[in-house]
């Protein structure tokens, strides 16, 4: 399917749209760790150990500003957040992947 647009707007390009939400450092990381399952920010935390809470929590609500994760807060003591992909999320899934099938080929590629 080919999406129609003026090339010489870049405010209409599709990419451009993509980048500007996938533009963080973390972001694509985040994503694939949710998409193994619903985890709370320690547990993130914990398999990001080179990211920083405030960045971490910054990459996170702008996931979820862009409808990527789901944040659920539990009402209960002490309180319980946990993050999950969204639909559009999930949807979102086959172009990391097929990233990371790109990225393993570059390697292979720029090794030689």
């Amino acid at each position: 399917m080919k999406v129609e647009y003026d090339e010489t707007d870049i405010t209409t390009c599709p990419v451009a749209g993509v980048q500007k939400i996938v533009r963080g450092k973390w972001t694509m990381v985040i994503i694939h760790f949710l998409s193994q399952s619903t985890l709370r920010f320690g547990e993130l935390s914990r398999k990001m150990p080179q990211v920083t809470q405030a960045n971490l929590t910054k990459e996170l609500r702008m996931l979820e500003e862009y409808g990527l994760i789901h944040r659920e807060v539990y009402r209960e003591v002490p309180p319980k957040v946990e993050y999950s992909l969204t639909e559009i999320g999930v949807k979102f899934l086959p172009v990391i992947e097929a990233l990371g099938a790109w990225a393993v080929e570059y390697e292979q590629l720029r090794s030689k």
